[in-house]
């Protein structure tokens, strides 16, 4: 060793490092002399292309701190007798135990090595070599450092596969459970960047079984994340590399390009290229070349599934579209099971009521033409009897003709495809014809028909529909209003509806009455006051039409013997008539 040459290497107070790639080594000695004998010692160091960074503690303490702020020291060059006699050996137990560092080599050098006995310290303490400052000439410090720098790299590189094997395992789980083959091609280049421990960028390349020179970009990571889609949005270099993978069928490490490649199961080919900050080592490689060889089961679980998804999602479309069909066709048997039961039942009562209702005028018009025939007969005919017996069979006659204008109405409303007109009208000037045109009627009985209503009143709807209804109510009123007694139609127009209400001095209605009156074939106890024949229809039909029309059919009475109201509300001009 030259004496008369030394080189003083200033200590880096922030314990960073100064030279990318180098070894870092941690002289921890409470002796300034040792840190500057071991900086020239080792001065011109260098193993592998890598020389030496020399960080220096004066404490145990303060050796403590630097490693946990850098776990990257390879070797602790540790002096045992510092702040206490045991400093040192302290210091081990925290490395190990409290730092969790089993891989810095630690070099134990000792200025009293009967403070601390060799073979005692080397059975009790996790160290890794031993020496006595005296025998610790350069040569023997070039030694012991070496051969500690050579474990600690193969710690490392045991170290560096664990942790990518361990990867490798969870983004098997990871990658198996993604079911997009987009999303795994993204997690493929997230994972190979994880193993490697650096920045890359990179692409994923996809090329089906039989598709020539068609490739699709799956995914891109780092300068490359743009890329997506065909195989055209590639750089002419990016496709040449690509293409010659496939060619090769093989794996490729070219400086910091790598270059995987992988084929399915079911004739499809993979290919991943990474370009990293860094060429990649032996182990990085046989990691990489490991994950790459879980790609193609992989991709084949991804694109069994989509396809299986697929096929899924047709099924179920073919399943909801028969349903669907199943559905409307339950549903048309349902209505039309229940147009079939309303028809029968509809039929029934019909029938029942032409052999209830008509049979007393047929019987009354046979008598009145027996009479009349036995009139005949006689030798000299009274005239007047005759034609008092032709006037009531015209009367009778007529009562029926009513009676099946009525069956006919209420048919015609029940159809399920009955429509009605929706155009201008004025319901006064309506309800004024239908007062008039029943005038005579209520003129027989002594009755008198007021009409209240301003004019006009807009309204709108079906003009003959809404005749046939008013006609209903002021017959109605008629009907059951006692001789001479008045009746009172009252025509109201407001923004939204018109209203008609017909109000009559007739028996009035019960509260129970008033819920079932607008019913089919509803008799209720009232009895026309003259005689005058009744279907049980007019009322429903009534009701049928007003909601035709998007309104209503209201009944209400304030009790027995004090008559009762009967209003139908409909949309004005002003309004919006239901559909």
């Amino acid at each position: 060793m030259n004496e008369d040459v030394v080189e003083i290497v200033e200590d880096d107070p922030q314990g960073k490092p100064t030279e990318a790639g180098a070894w870092t080594v941690l002289v921890v000695d409470d002796d300034a002399a040792v840190h500057e004998g071991t900086r020239f010692a080792l001065f011109d160091y260098e193993l592998d292309g890598r020389s030496l960074e020399i960080l220096s503690a004066y404490s145990a303490r303060e050796g403590k701190e630097i490693l946990a702020a850098r776990p990257d020291v390879a070797i602790v060059l540790l002096d045992v007798v510092m702040e206490t006699d045991d400093a040192g050996l302290r210091l081990v137990d925290e490395i190990r135990r409290e730092l969790g560092n089993r891989t810095v080599r630690i070099i134990l050098r000792t200025g009293q090595p009967g403070q601390a006995p060799e073979r005692a310290v080397i059975v009790d303490y996790d160290i890794n070599d031993y020496k006595a400052k005296t025998e610790l000439t350069a040569d023997k410090l070039f030694t012991s450092v070496t051969a500690a720098l050579r474990g600690y790299q193969q710690l490392e590189r045991l170290e560096a596969t664990r942790r990518g094997l361990e990867i490798i395992v969870d983004a098997a789980s990871m990658l198996f459970d993604l079911r997009s083959v987009r999303k795994l091609a993204q997690g493929v280049l997230t994972q190979i960047a994880t193993l490697l421990g650096v920045d890359c960028a990179g692409i994923l390349v996809l090329r089906e079984s039989g598709q020539g020179e068609d490739i699709a970009v799956l995914a891109g990571s780092g300068c490359y994340r743009d890329h997506s889609g065909s195989g055209s949005s590639l750089s002419e270099e990016l496709r040449t590399c690509v293409r010659d993978a496939l060619e090769r069928r093989g794996h490729a490490f070219e400086g910091v390009r790598t270059v995987l490649y992988s084929r399915t199961g079911s004739g499809r080919e993979v290919v991943v290229v990474i370009e990293s900050a860094r060429p990649l080592s032996e182990t990085d490689r046989a990691l990489v070349e490991l994950f790459s060889s879980r790609l193609s089961v992989a991709f084949d679980n991804v694109l069994l599934y989509e396809e299986l998804q697929e096929a899924n999602a047709r099924l179920e479309e073919r399943v909801v579209a028969r349903t669907s069909e199943l559905i409307r066709a339950n549903r048309r048997l349902a209505d039309q099971r229940a147009d079939l039961r309303r028809a029968n039942q509809l039929k029934s009562e019909i029938l029942g009521t032409v052999a209830h209702d008509l049979k007393n005028p047929l019987a009354v018009i046979l008598g009145r033409a027996e009479m009349l025939e036995d009139l005949l007969g006689m030798p000299e005919p009274a005239r007047d009897t005759m034609r008092a017996q032709v006037g009531h069979i015209r009367e009778t006659a007529r009562q029926l003709t009513d009676m099946v204008g009525t069956l006919v109405a209420d048919a015609m409303n029940d159809a399920l495809d009955i429509s009605i007109r929706r155009e201008p009208l004025d319901l006064a000037a309506l309800a004024r014809e239908v007062i008039e045109a029943n005038r005579p009627l209520a003129e027989r009985k002594g009755q008198a028909i007021a009409l209240e209503a301003p004019a006009p009143v807009p309204a709108i709807g079906d003009q003959d529909r809404l005749r046939e209804a008013i006609e209903n109510l002021v017959s109605n009123a008629i009907k059951y209003s006692p001789i001479g007694a008045p009746i009172s139609v009252a025509v109201t127009g407001e923004t939204e509806e018109a209203a008609v209400a017909v109000r009559d001095r007739g028996p009035g209605l019960m509260p129970e009455d008033v819920a079932r009156v607008f019913g089919r074939f509803q008799r209720l106890s009232a009895k026309p006051t003259a005689g005058e024949g009744s279907t049980g229809l007019g009322l429903s039909i009534v009701r049928r039409i007003a909601e035709l029309h998007g309104g209503e059919a209201q009944a209400t009475s304030p009790g027995p013997g004090l008559g009762a109201t009967f209003t139908i509300r409909i949309p004005s001009s002003n309004g919006n008539p239901a559909a």
